[in-house]
């Protein structure tokens, strides 16, 4: 009888092992347990600009007339590279800088416009540019507010701490305007030992830090920072500034509209465009730098430089 009591016992035994081994497997086949939080990762736009692969449609489908597509992303193994906002690419400007970006019968066009069109369309999003002030694209880009910023901005170090940048895709030059009969008659006037001038910039552009930094900081110079270029150049107009350093382009459309004005011919630095990205963007930074690239490669860009800037 004891016998049969423990065949008993152990024929139970075995057959709670094998039910627990049967219901391991076919919960392996079923997918298992849902991860915490369910299956979508959604990413926090505020930190990168960017949401998830799963809450997002603004990769394009892939097919041969979209060449381009936003890759799959390093970080954490998830494709990455989605914008603020589902299915549009939103870039901020300042439209006060003819030819890259101004108004025009109620848009906004110029250079960067249809550079930054042409991304767009490459990676089948929409375009949508809002239009702040210069010295506020930085802050909307880092704050993911914004996707991109372009504005003829120029990579520099101190930029590079806040932002990172695409390829550039144009070259500019700092020029120096001054009146007909102007006492500057050459960028090295405005090194001389004795020299004290007063220099209009637009804030927070490159020629006003390349002037404080070079100039005012070496008590050579006074520089009159204006939220315009434009108003830059009124201001030497009406005498509150002796020159204006500027951008070569928006330097020959302002002396166009102002007669009694002329462009140094020597320049005061020469500098590269790019567009800048969120640290930390780097999928979204990747593709539109890949479609750029592209649209370099194919004369793209050159085609839309010659469009608004006339060959000397």
């Amino acid at each position: 009888m004891k016998k049969l009591v423990r065949v008993t016992l152990v024929l139970l035994a075995l057959a709670v092992v094998l039910a627990a081994v049967y219901a391991c497997d076919n919960q392996k086949e079923t997918g298992g347990q849902a991860s915490p939080g369910g299956t979508q990762n959604s990413a926090d736009p505020g930190n990168s600009g960017a949401q998830s692969s799963s809450s997002s449609s603004a990769s394009p489908t892939p097919d041969s007339a979209q060449p381009t597509q936003l890759d799959p992303g390093t970080e954490d193994g998830q494709a990455a590279g989605y914008t603020v906002e589902t299915g549009v690419l939103i870039m901020a400007t300042n439209a006060e800088f003819p030819p890259y970006e101004y108004w025009e019968g109620g848009k906004i066009v110029g250079i960067d416009a249809e550079i930054a069109e042409a991304i767009a369309n490459r990676l089948g999003l929409t375009l949508q540019i809002d239009d702040i002030d210069f010295d506020a694209i930085i802050a909307a880009v880092s704050s993911g507010r914004v996707d991109m910023g372009m504005a003829g901005m120029t990579v520099t170090e101190d930029r590079m701490e806040s932002v990172d940048f695409s390829t550039s895709y144009a070259t500019g030059v700092q020029v120096i305007i001054v009146k007909e009969g102007s006492a500057i008659t050459d960028v090295d006037d405005l090194f001389a030992d004795d020299a004290s001038f007063d220099i209009g910039v637009q804030e927070s552009t490159t020629g006003d830090l390349y002037t404080t930094w070079d100039l005012e900081e070496e008590g050579l110079a006074t520089i009159y920072r204006f939220r315009r270029g434009a108003d830059a150049v009124q201001a030497l107009v009406t005498g509150r500034v002796d020159c204006v350093v500027i951008d070569n382009e928006p330097a020959r459309a302002f002396v166009a509209m102002n007669p009694g004005l002329i462009i140094l011919e020597t320049e005061f630095a020469v500098e590269d465009y790019a567009i800048c990205f969120a640290k930390g963007s780097t999928e979204l930074r990747n593709a539109v730098d890949a479609a750029l690239r592209e649209l370099i490669a194919d004369g793209t860009v050159q085609r839309i430089l010659d469009k608004y800037i006339a060959a000397d």
